[in-house]
Order: structure tokens, then C-alpha cells, then sequence
């Protein structure tokens, strides 16, 4: 979909480049050159009308610093170039590409491409018998191994690939890899309880992974592996703190990003091995899994947090097979289920609902990585309709983003009539894009009552609340004012400000529990507003290695879920996250909507704004805070926008803010899902370091192997101490 806003000298550039019909390879480097410069300038002003000016963009600009490009918006960048030069760039791209030269060169190189439609290459397996799920499994060792036994050479994962048809791994290949790299895990001198990180893009060999440390009487520790290269140093430390606090001992990673583990090496005391898959199964395989009950630990996972407190979810064999028996039954699942999925196997949405969930029912899966959706999220729909999937899932912005970049040209013939249902959770559901995607993709076979947001959490393996199959979203219109002063959720028939708008993300799963109470934990009626708490066989026993946190979790045998909200009709409604909710002035205001506001205002970044409360030492009080990124530099105009947020917020919540801070680009931290991280950004604003500018990839690379020299050192010096000190190896006196 190109911009309107083209200058106009680069009009003739423009009419040239449309009417290519010859590929890439056959142009010269200043014709590609200046198409690639207009269609990032298009770009830019759609994004950025009136803060960037489109003239300064050359192609040593820097995608991040100065040009304010997302991973989302790269994606949209690559998707416009593959279609303009009918070509198909490296998916890495998103995440490698540094300056529109980059492009031009990937370009260059780059073979002619077919892209319409993304239709889904070779057989899917779609004649298979429906198989029994292993309801007497104890453990997720024993659902794979039941599924081994019983039918081998039955599809179970099904990944995909961009030119030619889907990889398939057969239960009986997943249980041999693993018992293999698990006999390399042994061998290395990994012991029951250890923990493990896997540190792996989706491939086969996440998979093998897994299950290797489980068979291995390990604890699988699952990390996302670097995405960004100018975000490389913060990636590296947050994942530092997090192996830290596991205290893994080994971690599982590719050759290509084994400089990523070496460098957390030494960062990481407890680290002793960094291995890949391939260096595992050189050992004798394992005979066969160690033993395990259901109350053996299976899986730590991490939440977003800071570096220097992570918190890591332990959940038991018995409170994940708990969990996925609990959605199955909610969704009906069967074997004779399709379930397609490009969600990170490092999440619990993607690990757990869609891997592990289709493992245990013998439904195949369809997997594909990431970026291959971001690249082009139309394979995501051709995937469900080739497959015949009837499950999918996918966070709020991912219907977001087929509704912006997919054209009707790259899914002529789609036919969506096989799902039952698409979920929509692990961020707040908005009731515009849940309805814009119904109405966009209806001649596709797409039915409202398919869309079926769902409600969860970490805490509870990944679900905790479904709605009923087939119903369709159910949207609650309340009074702005009574849920904000009062906390009471009034239906009203009003339109415009005053109105808020919510979705039913579901009831409580079979067997859990959800309440909502008073801050003095007393349990609320229907429709007042309070703390969400849970509790059910999938719930965790608490935060690994943090006890402060563990005993804030719990309200007797209540789990908090961090969420307010409220419950009407048996269905939950997420109001906001509490650690987010701002006290000010007798209201309770959620920072989302202010944020969404504030970042569609003129010389403010879309998606770049925080919102938060901080302490007025003096009055006791909160303060709010906005930050918002910017590129403007003249005072004049900053002046301006200050003013603008500050009357935005007056009209939004009838509130100024205390104070508003306007920052550079890439200021504003986020987590790497995207999303903002409002309690970074608060210590941020503390401790005032707001205008650090981000170095070089090189730079950043080097800061964190100087910060390992220490660690290394130290550990090499205890080795030669433990060395010198064994009596049969030590030196001897004359």
C-alpha cells in the first residue's frame, strides 16, 4: 500500500520505478538506488508526517536513529521493496538492515521472486487417522514417548519454508534427537534439577531442545535468541540476568549465534558449557528418559522485567499438562485439529499453547518462524487455509498488521472456512481490530464467531480464561467516569469520550478460579472493578530464586494476577495492569489510551510513549508522567508539542499531567515483544538518565566482552585455586 505524500521531484523517479517489469539484477545501482530512497521516504511520511523530512533521507541513513523504523515498520518496508522489484529479501533483513544502502545491496543480490499468491508449498499431512490423547500421562515425557509408541511416524510438527514444502518431524524423530542430545547433555556432566537454556530461533532443533533437557532430568530454561543488532548490548544483559538467576549451567544455542552465548559466558558464572545440538548428539544416545512425576519441575519461564530482577515462572510437568488439558477441553481439541502458529517458541503462548498443546493431542502443527510472518503476514492466512488449520492464535497486533499490509492481491483464492477458532490474548484486545478484521477478511471464509480472545498469564502456564466456543467477541460499552472514580463498570448507551470500550476475554478455564477483590481482598460483586486473582492445578508454586516476589504473588491459596478488572456475566474484562494504574486526583487512570493519544499527535513517535506514576516525596502523592520520544530539535516546535500533550491529556482524562518529558528516538525502553516497559521507563526518569544515546553494534559488542574479562578472570583463577589445592594434581614441595 504506498503513501500519497511523494515529493514532487521525485516524480519522475516514482514513474520510472513503477513501471519496471524486469528484475532487480538487471538494473542498474542508481536506478535501484533512488526507487529504494522514494519508497523509504514514502514510508517515513506515512509514519512521520511532519517530523521527518523526507528530503534528508539519503541511503547512510540510519534506519533506527534517524528515520524512526520499528520492526514492524521494517517489515512493511521489505514487503513494499519485494513487491516493487519482485524480489524476495532475506526474512534477517528486518532485523540486520542498518541504512537504506543495505537494502539496495540485499536487492541486487537478491533472485527474482514470485510473490502472488504465499500460497503454502507441498503436502501437509492432512489424511491422517485421529489418534487418542494420552490421558494417563503424567508427564510431558510420557505424552511424547505414549505418541512414539503408538504411532511413530505420525506428523507431528510440520515446519515451514519458503521454497519448498514443510520439514516434517515425526514423533518417532523427536524422541530419537532428543534421547541423543540428552546422552550429550550426560556425558557433559548435566545432573536431575540442572537448569538449561535454550537460547534458538524456531527450527527443529528447539524442538530436539526441549525435550533433550527434560529426558536429561534437566529444567529447560527457554530465552529469545538477539534480534537487533543496535539493541544487542541490552539483549545480552537481560539475558545475563536472567541466566544469572537460574543459575544455568549450560546453554543450548546455533553456530551462528554462538558469539552471543560465548559473550554471555562471561557474564554468567554458573555457565559451563555452550553447545548446539549437532555437539550433543555426537554422544552415546540415552537409553531411555530419566524418571519424573508430575510435580518434577518442567519449565522456568522468564516474564519482561528488569535485567537485575527477572522473574522466572517454575511450572511442573503436572501444572502444564493441567493447562493444556484445560484449554483442549475448551476448545474441543482433538487429533483432529490443525493448528498453524509463527508465535516464538520462547513465549508461553507459542511454547505452550500451540507446540506442547498440539503434541499432547496428536493435532499437527504447522510452524513458522517469526520473522517469516513479519516478512509477510499473508503466508500466516495462506498457511491456515492450505493447511485446513482449525486453531491459530496470535497477539492483538498481529490482526493489526494484516489489516495494514496485506492487499487483496497476495490472497486471491484464500479460504479461512476451516478455523474454529483464532485466538486473540497476550496483550489487551481492541474491539476496533477484532471487528475490522472480521468485516476485511469475510469473503475469505473468516466468521466473526471464530475470533475468540482469551485471557492469561505466565503465572498459569498460558490460559486461564476461554470463552465459549463459537459465541464470537462480546464488547462492553461502560461509563468512562463511573469505572475511573467509582470502579464500577456501568453499561451506557452514550457515545464518544465518555465511553469505554471492552472485550470479554472469557471464563475461567475448567477446574481454575478467578475472583476479583477489594484492597482489602474482600471479595467484589459483578461489575466493580478490583484485583484479579486466580487459582487452579496450572498455577505456579511461585518465582524461581525470589522470594520477596514469591510471597507477593500469593493472597493465601489466591494468586495475583497483576491485572483490575472485572467480571460480568461470568466473563472476565482486563481493565488495565496494576502496577500501571496511576492514583491521581480521586481517579484511577490506565496509561494505554494516553499513550495511544499522545503518539498521534503531530512531532510525537507512534508507539514511543510512556506513561507512568512517580512519587511526590513531598506531598505524598503520584505524579503523572508522560515521555514521549521526538526528533524535533527546535525549541519552538518541542514547546509546542509539550503544549499539545497537555491538552490532550486534559481531554482525554480531564488531567494534566505533572510533568512532560520529551526524549530522542529509541529512548523509551521496550520489551522485546514491542511492548512499552513503563517501570524501566519510570527508573529511567529517576535516576535521570534519559538522553544516553545508543553506541554502534560494535561498540555495544565490545562494552560487554570487556564487562566479561572480570568474570572470566575470576573463574580461571578458581579453577587454577581448586587445581593447585587436589593433592594427586597440586604442585609438590622438594
Amino acid at each position: 500500500m504506498a503513501g500519497t505524500g511523494v515529493l514532487t521531484d521525485q516524480a519522475e523517479r516514482k514513474r520510472q520505478t513503477e513501471d519496471l517489469e524486469m528484475s532487480a539484477a538487471s538494473l542498474s545501482d542508481d536506478v535501484v538506488s533512488a526507487a529504494v530512497l522514494q519508497i523509504v521516504r514514502e514510508l517515513v511520511v506515512e509514519l512521520h508526517p511532519n517530523l521527518i523530512d523526507p528530503r534528508l533521507v539519503r541511503l547512510d541513513s540510519d534506519l533506527d536513529r534517524d528515520l524512526a523504523l520499528d520492526s514492524l515498520s521494517r517489515a512493511e518496508l521489505l514487503l513494499r521493496l519485494n513487491r516493487r522489484f519482485k524480489v524476495q529479501l532475506p526474512e534477517r533483513l528486518i532485523g540486520e538492515a542498518d541504512h537504506p544502502r543495505d537494502l539496495v545491496k540485499a536487492i541486487l543480490a537478491a533472485r527474482p521472486a514470485v510473490l502472488e499468491p504465499a500460497r503454502v508449498r507441498g503436502p501437509l499431512g492432512l489424511s491422517l487417522a485421529t489418534v487418542e490423547e494420552p490421558i494417563e500421562a503424567r508427564t510431558l515425557i510420557e505424552a511424547l514417548a505414549m505418541h512414539a509408541e503408538r504411532h511413530a511416524d505420525r506428523d507431528h510438527v510440520l515446519l515451514w519454508r519458503l521454497d519448498s514444502g514443510p520439514e516434517a518431524v515425526t514423533y518417532r524423530e523427536l524422541y530419537g534427537e532428543a534421547r541423543a542430545a540428552a546422552g550429550g547433555m550426560i556425558e557433559r556432566g548435566i545432573r536431575s534439577g540442572d537448569r538449561i537454556a535454550i537460547m534458538l530461533p524456531t527450527s527443529r532443533d528447539f524442538f530436539v531442545a526441549f525435550f533433550a533437557v527434560l529426558f536429561a532430568g534437566a529444567v529447560p530454561v527457554p530465552i529469545y535468541p538477539p534480534f537487533r543488532l543496535s539493541q544487542i548490548e541490552d539483549h545480552v544483559r537481560r539475558q545475563a540476568g536472567i541466566l544469572g538467576n537460574a543459575e544455568a549451567c549450560a546453554l543450548v544455542t546455533s553456530a551462528e549465534i554462538r558469539v552471543v552465548g560465548r559473550l554471555l559466558y562471561g557474564l554468567v558464572g554458573s555457565l559451563q558449557h555452550i553447545v548446539t545440538i549437532q555437539d550433543l548428539a555426537a554422544a552415546e544416545p540415552l537409553p531411555a528418559p530419566l524418571p519424573a512425576t508430575a510435580n518434577t519441575m518442567a519449565l522456568i519461564q522468564y516474564t519482561s522485567g528488569s535485567t537485575g530482577d527477572p522473574k522466572g515462572v517454575v511450572l511442573t510437568h503436572g501444572n502444564l499438562l493441567a493447562n493444556i488439558r484445560a484449554m483442549g477441553a475448551a476448545l474441543k481439541a482433538s487429533s483432529a485439529d490443525r493448528v498453524v502458529s509463527w508465535l516464538p517458541l520462547y513465549h508461553d503462548m507459542g511454547l505452550i499453547g500451540c507446540w506442547l498443546g498440539s503434541l499432547y493431542y496428536g493435532a499437527p502443527a504447522l510452524i513458522m518462524s517469526p520473522l517469516s510472518f513479519l516478512a509477510d503476514p499473508a503466508r500466516w492466512l495462506w498457511a491456515i487455509g492450505e493447511h485446513k488449520a482449525t486453531i491459530s492464535a496470535a497477539p492483538n497486533f498481529a490482526y493489526e498488521f494484516c489489516l495494514k499490509s496485506i492487499s487483496d492481491a497476495r490472497i486471491a483464492g484464500l479460504d479461512l472456512s476451516s478455523l474454529r477458532a483464532i485466538l486473540n490474548g497476550a496483550e489487551p484486545v481492541s474491539p476496533i481490530s477484532i471487528s475490522c478484521f472480521a468485516e476485511r477478511f469475510a469473503p475469505y471464509g473468516f466468521q466473526p464467531q471464530m475470533m475468540t480472545p482469551v485471557y492469561g498469564l505466565a503465572e498459569n502456564a498460558v490460559g486461564l480464561a476461554f470463552p465459549p466456543l463459537g459465541r464470537g467477541p462480546l464488547i462492553d460499552r461502560v461509563d468512562r467516569s463511573a469505572l475511573d472514580r467509582d470502579g464500577v463498570a456501568r453499561i451506557t448507551a452514550a457515545e464518544g469520550a465518555d465511553v469505554v470500550s471492552l472485550v470479554a476475554c472469557g471464563r475461567p478455564l475448567p477446574r481454575h478460579e478467578i475472583r476479583v477483590v477489594d484492597d482489602a481482598s474482600r471479595e467484589l460483586p459483578e461489575r466493580q472493578e478490583g484485583r484479579i486473582q486466580f487459582r487452579g492445578p496450572s498455577a505456579t508454586r511461585g518465582y524461581y530464586r525470589n522470594p520477596e516476589k514469591t510471597r507477593a504473588l500469593f493472597d493465601g491459596d489466591w494468586l495475583e494476577t497483576g491485572d483490575r478488572g472485572y467480571i460480568a456475566g461470568g466473563d472476565v474484562f482486563i481493565t488495565g495492569r496494576i502496577k500501571d494504574l496511576i492514583k491521581r486526583a480521586g481517579r484511577n487512570i490506565y496509561p494505554q489510551e494516553l499513550e495511544e493519544t499522545v503518539g498521534s499527535l503531530k512531532g510525537a513517535r507512534k508507539g514511543c510513549v510512556a506513561v507512568f506514576p512517580t512519587l511526590d516525596a513531598r506531598a505524598g502523592t503520584e505524579r503523572l508522567i508522560v515521555m514521549a520520544e521526538t526528533r524535533l530539535t527546535d525549541e519552538a516546535r518541542r514547546e509546542a508539542l509539550r503544549k499539545s500533550i497537555v491538552e490532550a491529556s486534559q481531554a482525554l482524562l480531564d488531567l494534566a499531567p505533572d510533568e512532560v518529558v520529551l526524549v530522542p528516538p529509541r529512548a523509551v525502553p521496550k520489551a522485546s515483544s514491542g511492548k512499552i516497559r513503563r517501570s524501566a521507563a519510570r527508573v529511567m526518569f529517576e535516576t535521570g538518565q534519559l538522553h544516553i544515546k545508543s553506541a554502534s553494534p560494535r561498540w555495544q559488542l565490545l562494552r560487554v566482552a570487556l564487562a566479561g574479562i572480570g568474570p572470566r578472570l575470576r573463574r580461571t583463577l578458581s579453577k587454577i585455586r581448586h587445581w593447585a589445592s587436589t593433592p594427586t594434581l597440586g604442585l609438590r614441595s622438594s
